[in-house]
Order: C-alpha cells, then structure tokens, then sequence
C-alpha cells in the first residue's frame, strides 16, 4: 500500500487544489486519480468544447441577419467537419499540457485509472493500493438516463459522446427541455440539421423566468421545433437507420411519433458514485447518489472533502472553482469558512443569449412578500447600442428588496447577457449596496451596458412589470401574478 499526504480524485477544480498545496509545500506527496482525459468534464467534454462549437454557430446567425445592416452575406454554409476539428484541437491542446504537468511533477503521482474506495480513506486506482488522510473528491458526474422504453435498444448520444460526431445528421431529436438541450438545439440548428426538442416541462427552459424563457422559446422556434409537456415513453428503430421516438402529449392527451436520424439524450446529470463506492469510506451519499457534505463542504468521513459535482449542489464550473477555494482553506488552515452560494451567474449560450444571478422573481416574492419587491426593467432597443445592433424584444430585468434597496435577483436575455449580468453579480454578494450605485455609475456610453444601468434606474412595482411586459413586450405575464 502506498500512502500518501494527499489524494485528489479527478483533474478539474481539483486540480486547482493540488496547485495550492504545491504552492505553499513542494516536499508533499499527492496522488491524483482520474479515469478519464485530464482537465474535469468542463474542458473534455462540457463548457469549454461546447462553447467553442457554440461560437461557430453565433458566427452563422449573425451572417443570416447581416442584410438587416446593409451587408450582403450569401449562401451562408457551415464546414461541420472542420468545425468539431477545430473544437477537438483547441481542448487537444490543453488536455495535453495538464497531462503533461501531471506526469512530470515529482510532487504528483498520475494514476489514469478509475478510483474506487475499498477501506475507509483507502483506495483502488488501477492495480495500486492507496491511502491518505486527507482526501479531495472532486469526480464530477455523468449524463442521466431517463426511464424511456426501449433505449436500450437504439444508438443515442450524450454529451459524452456526441463531440465525437464527424458529420452533422440531417435531422436531431433532443430529449429533454433544460440548457443543454437549449445550446446544442441551437448549435445543430446552425448547422443545418433540422432539430426537434422534446421536453416534459410545460416550459422550455423552465429554470429562467417565465417570460425570459418563453422569449427565448419564440426566438428558437424560427429556428427549430420545440415540443413542451411532451413525456418520451418508447423508442425504437424505423426503416433504415432511422429512429422512432413516441411521445405522450400531456397537454391534448395525444400520442406524437416523431422520426429523426440520431437521438441526443440531454435530461441532465447525474453522479459518479456507483464507481467512487464512498459508503466503503464511511462516506454518506443521499437517494440521488450525490456525496453528503456540511456547510464547510466536509463530507461525514473527516479529513474527506467533496467539491463541484461531486456533491451534487450545483452543478457550474464556477461553482466548482469557488469551493476548491473553501476547501482549500478548510482542509489545509482550518479556516471553518462557510460556502456562500449568494448570487450565483449562469449563463444559456443560445441565440438569443440567456443569463442569470439570484432570485427569480417567484422566489423574491415567496421570500419578501410582494409588496416588497420592486423590479427594474430596460430593453436594449431603448439604448444606443442596443438599437444599433438591432435589438427588439431583448431586455434586462433586476429585482430589488425595496426596504433596503439591495439587489437581490437580475435576469437578461439578448446579446452578451453573460457579460451584462457580471456587473449586477458583484452586488448581490454585497448586500450593502444599493441598486443606486449601479444607477448612478457612469457607464461607457454609447455600450450595452447600458441596458443594465436603465434597467437599475426604472423601478416599479411588480404589477407595473407586468403589465409592460404584456402590452409593451408583447409576452404572457408570468403564470403565479394571480397570487401577488
């Protein structure tokens, strides 16, 4: 059995443990597990790789709209094969420069296997017995798989093989309503197959509010076919190597069939402990599989800590980096350092662009009461900028606790939301801070940034909100206004 001071299993945000441990003692001994390519889902197979292929197709809806602005861009075509070529080059690259530093390090020991408890605090990694005090899991999680008749027996895709893919199929079925679903829809869509998304929410993309995601809905539907409340229930071969997906369509209680040449299960994750087996270590995981840890992110084995994915909270790579950092002052200082999910950004890389901090407006009201909310809203149609790239129904929305005047929600959907919203993050993490100080900052004018600073200077009352978004928005007021 070989011990040492350190094991860390997986080579994502774990990594980035690994570097600050190295960084404070180099005479440490560290084990680093992974079964997979170096560099944590987010770089093999998730946001990074998705991103760069999503750019591709920002590039091609941009060009179809360029005769709006006076340019002639024809027959606008996509190379679908030297696009995934591209994606696997770039990530190529940087997996090959962690894998790289792994094995060079005199530091760390590199074992490409899977990890899998046996003993408390003990592993297995290949044919190698290993143990250490203190353990970092940081294993990520996999595709989840629904319970649909027959999938079994059909080829379908995930988002762990679907970057595979070399040619680009004429027609795609997404299973599934959620943000992958969204960003591959729109990928796909751009380069040229025809898409349809099945998903069993009433609502596509049914985290964001409602007239946020039923914009994005309209936007997409030019673009694609999406299918809400729709349950997949079988799936089956059809003639040739088309497949058949036969869903049940809870709004009209109607059978739909619906026939595509490749299938890309999108239904969200799930975790990696059926391989881990934490329970040898003492470790508990709840009905979902995901590793139980307390506000410090300790697992209930001590010494044993589990970040990102792994403990299944919230699954964004910045989330994972966030809780390196706690565990790392945890473990290695005993800093007893709470995590602090306040405000956390998100961001839909569709067309249009979706993103997201805080509460949604459903929670702002549950939690303050109505009459205690004020939001602002600002379309970039009414800024300089925003008209210039031709903005229409695009806007920014920010909800305030109107008895302190703090920030607590904001939501965007157009061009560049992910980076709009960065600016509104910084104050939901200070609460002391007032949606005044985003109002009364100068921003670069004429800049979309605009569109948040006018959104943080038009408050209202939530019926007010409402009412602007039906009759100026042209958008259904959200579904609980009845309950105000």
């Amino acid at each position: 059995m070989k011990e040492y001071d350190y094991i860390t299993i997986g080579t994502g945000s774990g990594l980035a443990l690994v570097d600050a441990i190295l960084q404070e003692n180099e005479d440490v001994k560290i084990a680093v597990i992974d079964k997979d390519e170096p560099g944590g889902i987010c770089l093999t197979r998730a946001c990074i790789p998705s991103k760069i292929l999503l750019y591709s197709a920002e590039l091609v809806r941009l060009f179809e709209k360029s005769s709006e602005f006076g340019i002639n861009v024809e027959n606008v075509t996509s190379d679908f094969s030297r696009v995934m070529q591209r994606m696997r080059e770039l990530i190529g690259e940087d997996m090959a420069n962690i894998r790289k530093s792994l094995e060079n390090s005199e530091s760390i020991d590199y074992y490409h296997h899977s990890a899998e408890f046996i003993a408390p605090y003990t592993h297995m990694a290949g044919t190698e017995t290993i143990t250490a005090k203190t353990i970092f899991l940081c294993t990520g999680s996999k595709p989840s798989l629904p319970p649909i008749k027959g999938l079994d027996r059909v080829h379908f895709e995930t988002t762990d093989t679907i970057l595979a893919l070399d040619s680009c199929p004429p027609r795609l079925a997404i299973v599934g309503g959620g943000y992958i679903a969204a960003e591959y829809g729109h990928f796909f869509s751009a380069m040229g197959s025809s898409v349809t998304i099945i998903g069993r929410n009433s609502r596509f993309l049914p985290e964001e509010e409602p007239e946020i995601s039923t914009l994005a809905t309209l936007e997409l539907k030019n673009h694609m076919k999406i299918l809400t409340d729709h349950e997949v229930r079988e799936m089956s071969s059809g003639e040739g190597a088309t497949i058949l997906l036969d869903a049940y369509d809870r709004t009209n209680k109607k059978n739909v069939r619906i026939e595509t040449d490749m299938v890309l299960i999108a239904t969200g994750r799930s975790s990696n402990s059926d391989i881990l087996r934490p329970e040898k270590s003492g470790i508990t995981i709840d009905k979902a599989g995901w590793i139980v840890v307390d506000e410090h992110l300790q697992t209930t084995q001590p010494g044993i800590w589990a970040l990102g994915d792994a403990n299944g909270r919230y699954l964004f790579k910045n989330v994972a980096n966030y809780e390196a950092s706690v565990v790392y002052r945890n473990a290695m200082h005993g800093a007893g350092e709470k995590v602090d999910y306040t405000g956390i950004p998100n961001a839909v890389f569709t067309c249009p662009e979706i993103a997201s901090a805080g509460l949604l407006e459903k929670e702002a009201i549950s939690r303050y009461g109505g009459d205690n909310i004020l939001i602002g809203v600002a379309r970039y149609v009414d800024t300089a900028k925003g008209l210039a790239i031709g903005g229409k129904k695009e806007f920014a929305k920010i909800i305030v606790d109107s008895s302190s005047m703090a920030i607590i929600g904001a939501h965007v959907i157009g061009p560049h939301a992910s980076i709009l919203i960065q600016e509104i993050v910084y104050f939901l993490s200070r609460p002391s801070h007032t949606v005044f100080e985003v109002s009364s900052t100068l921003h670069v004018h004429p800049s979309l940034s605009e569109v948040m600073q006018d959104a943080c200077q038009n408050l209202m009352s939530i019926e007010q909100y409402h009412h602007i978004v039906k009759e100026h928005f042209g958008l259904p007021t959200p579904e609980w206004e009845d309950k105000i």
